[in-house]
């Protein structure tokens, strides 16, 4: 008698066996057969799921195609002085552009036309990457000239004004808090910052 019937019972079922717990005793090429038949069931019915939440998402989700010559905008995100402090804080995602398609790179990639003042991007793009330009444009579109793009299409924002100020208290200190407004980002971005730390980087907000 097995240690795991001695203590329950009744028999295990290991992995290896998903049959009925009973005395069958499968040698050689039987245990190895029933292995696999068990194991493909499995497989199916993991298939089976699978396919059904694709299903349920596709029902939601649009493709997003864009012809030769179309003209996108390019996402990027903003980062709150990540040299400066070395700690990043990424704010809402703004679009640069508009840049040309200049070709469709694999099912959801697209190499656009990017200008010489981009430096070493990459112009190659993920499609969740890119918007379609429509003529009139949203407020969140920057001109591209306008910021310091880095490969991995984040750029650094600087403060432009103190909107409110505020005292965080812990248990053995006080620490001076003040929101800021950031450069080329809307009201929702604004965010609290320690007080110490923006008079040492951006002394320019307290003159």
């Amino acid at each position: 008698m097995a240690p795991y019937e001695a203590l329950y019972g009744r028999k295990c079922i290991s992995p290896l066996f998903w049959d009925e717990v009973g005395e069958w005793n499968p040698l050689g090429p039987e245990i190895v057969q029933e292995m696999r038949n068990q194991v493909q069931i499995k497989r199916d019915r993991m298939a089976t799921v699978q396919s059904c939440q694709k299903s349920y998402l596709d029902t939601r989700r649009r493709d997003l195609l864009f012809e030769e010559g179309d003209w996108v905008y390019l996402k990027v995100s903003p980062m709150k002085g990540v040299k400066r402090f070395g700690k990043k804080g990424k704010l809402s995602p703004r679009y640069v552009g508009p840049f040309q398609t200049l070709e469709k790179v694999g099912p959801v990639a697209y190499r656009i036309v990017l200008p010489k003042y981009f430096g070493k991007i990459h112009d190659i793009f993920h499609v969740l990457s890119l918007k379609k330009s429509f003529g009139q444009q949203e407020p969140h579109f920057l001109d591209p000239k306008s910021i310091q793009l880095w490969p991995d299409l984040t750029y650094e924002v600087v403060p432009t004004q103190i909107m409110d100020r505020k005292e965080q208290q812990l248990r053995s200190k006080t620490i001076p808090l003040v929101m800021l407004s950031w450069e080329n980002l809307l009201a929702q971005d604004f965010s609290w910052e320690r007080e110490t730390d923006m008079r040492k980087f951006y002394p320019y907000l307290f003159g």
